[in-house]
């Protein structure tokens, strides 16, 4: 074992007894920790938290099986006596496995007292699946000079060889080794709690973006990028409302794809007889698996829900009964689910250029305006937040509809809704280039100023609820 790497254990065996003292000392930092990662991971997870120290994080998540690893025996003594509930072990993570995956990785203030970063995420690899994340929180490099000379006041432990790694440090580790940033979450301008001052700075100003970047801590989102190349079952979910003429067109026109299909119309409260012509073209395709419901409530939201509700198959998808997104370009999201390019895939109508009164030039400015807003509040880059089409796999969506309370039922569109649940858990979303074509039949059935107004009361809710908890 190399000599520096001697130090650090024996530095962090040395100290254990210290650890919980400290965390006392600087409890609104810890506090701002344990908040953050209980905000990202659901309630009920499976936890893996590699370098656990007492246990305080892995318990502060609630998990439905916490398994914390540390290589210090008196650390992981503190952290049994103090959550017999959930498993501890003295281990180094560099030779650490665990069956069967977990559902999230913690790596907490770990990466800057790692001997080999690189060593790590490869060993880390070899037992996380596609759908596992990885949470990591560390310090910004910037704050290095601030943060030594607390620790030469006495304000902070003192730390052996850390490492001081950027975010593009991070990323590129990140390539060399299979695994992809899916966000970056940045919290504290100020570490210590004063009143008022606490709302301002770190409420306020170290939520807005660039000031953001002058934050203390980092929290990075990541996922494993390989894939499990096989054919899932496909779910097409089709609300429609005065949609007649689209009806078997969508039918007509839907490639086939996936191991099997089973499409979902659901009517609401139509008067042109869409209802009529769903049963109509039922009978017409009786080599194909279709289903007609009537929405018992009101909006496109209410209808989606209740279709998913019924839907039987591993992939959810919902297509337009306009057909301004074409059938012809499902197959493209479909891939993108399955060979794991993303894992909440949304349509992107903003980059093709637009048959004539395929989008009116308010509604247009308002998609860019959403776009840019969303990117800033998800932490993820969305260009086109309105479009109907989205893909995502049934198990994550059981996990939305579970952490739903969060955000509660606020969403008439079902959009807003999907992608908040989405960015909660953090899926990666994935957008998928289409062109946006001009109705065939009927006309739109939004109303750009009193809708338009309600997602901006959205939006904000969303910023509250996101951004400035």
């Amino acid at each position: 074992m190399e000599k520096g790497q001697q130090t650090l254990l024996d530095y962090f065996e040395n100290t254990a007894n210290q650890r919980d003292k400290w965390k006392r000392r600087n409890s609104f930092y810890q506090k701002t920790i344990e908040r953050q990662f209980a905000f990202i991971i659901p309630e009920g997870s499976t936890v893996l938290e590699l370098g656990c120290s007492t246990g305080d994080l892995l318990n502060a998540v609630r998990p439905a099986r916490g398994i914390g690893v540390d290589f210090s025996p008196t650390a992981i003594s503190i952290a049994r006596q103090k959550y017999p509930h959930l498993e501890f072990q003295v281990a180094d993570a560099l030779v650490f496995s665990t069956e069967p995956a977990p559902d999230y990785v913690i790596v907490s203030d770990l990466i800057t007292s790692l001997w080999d970063v690189q060593i790590f995420f490869r060993q880390l690899k070899s037992y996380v699946s596609p759908r596992t994340k990885i949470i990591i929180s560390s310090y910004n490099y910037i704050w290095e000079p601030v943060l030594n000379l607390g620790e030469v006041l006495g304000l902070k432990a003192r730390q052996p060889l850390q490492n001081w790694l950027t975010i593009k440090d991070i990323a590129n580790v990140f390539r060399l080794e299979g695994f992809e940033i899916i966000k970056v979450e940045r919290k504290l301008l100020f570490p210590k709690y004063i009143p008022g001052i606490n709302l301002l700075l770190n409420k306020l100003l170290a939520n807005l973006p660039g000031i953001n970047k002058l934050d203390l801590i980092q929290f990075i989102s990541a996922r494993p990028v390989y894939a499990d190349l096989k054919d899932f079952s496909v779910s097409i979910v089709i609300p429609a409302r005065n949609e007649k003429g689209n009806v078997e067109n969508i039918i007509k026109r839907t490639p086939a794809f996936g191991s099997r299909q089973e499409f979902i119309f659901i009517e609401g409260h139509s008067g042109d007889g869409t209802y009529e012509e769903m049963l109509r073209v039922q009978r017409a395709y009786p080599e194909t698996d279709i289903k007609v419901m009537r929405q018992t409530g009101k909006g496109k939201g209410n209808a989606v829900r209740e279709a998913f509700d019924t839907a039987t198959c591993d992939v959810l998808m919902i297509l337009d009964a306009d057909l301004t997104t074409p059938p012809e370009d499902m197959p493209k999201f479909y891939q993108a689910l399955r060979s794991n390019k993303g894992e909440f895939i949304n349509g992107c109508r903003l980059v093709y250029p637009m048959e004539k009164g395929a989008m009116r030039f308010l509604n247009h400015l308002g998609n860019i305006f959403f776009g840019w807003f969303f990117s800033y509040l998800l932490g993820q880059r969305l260009k086109d937040t309105l479009c109907g089409t989205k893909v995502l796999f049934r198990t994550d969506y059981q996990k939305i509809i579970a952490n739903r309370k969060y955000f509660g039922d606020f969403d008439p569109f079902g959009d807003f809704d999907l992608l908040f649940g989405a960015a909660k858990l953090n899926l990666k979303i994935t957008e998928v280039l289409v062109r946006y074509r001009d109705r065939e039949y009927g006309s739109t059935q939004i109303n750009r100023f009193s809708h338009g107004w309600l997602l901006i009361k959205m939006s904000l809710f969303a910023a509250r609820k996101i951004k400035f908890k």
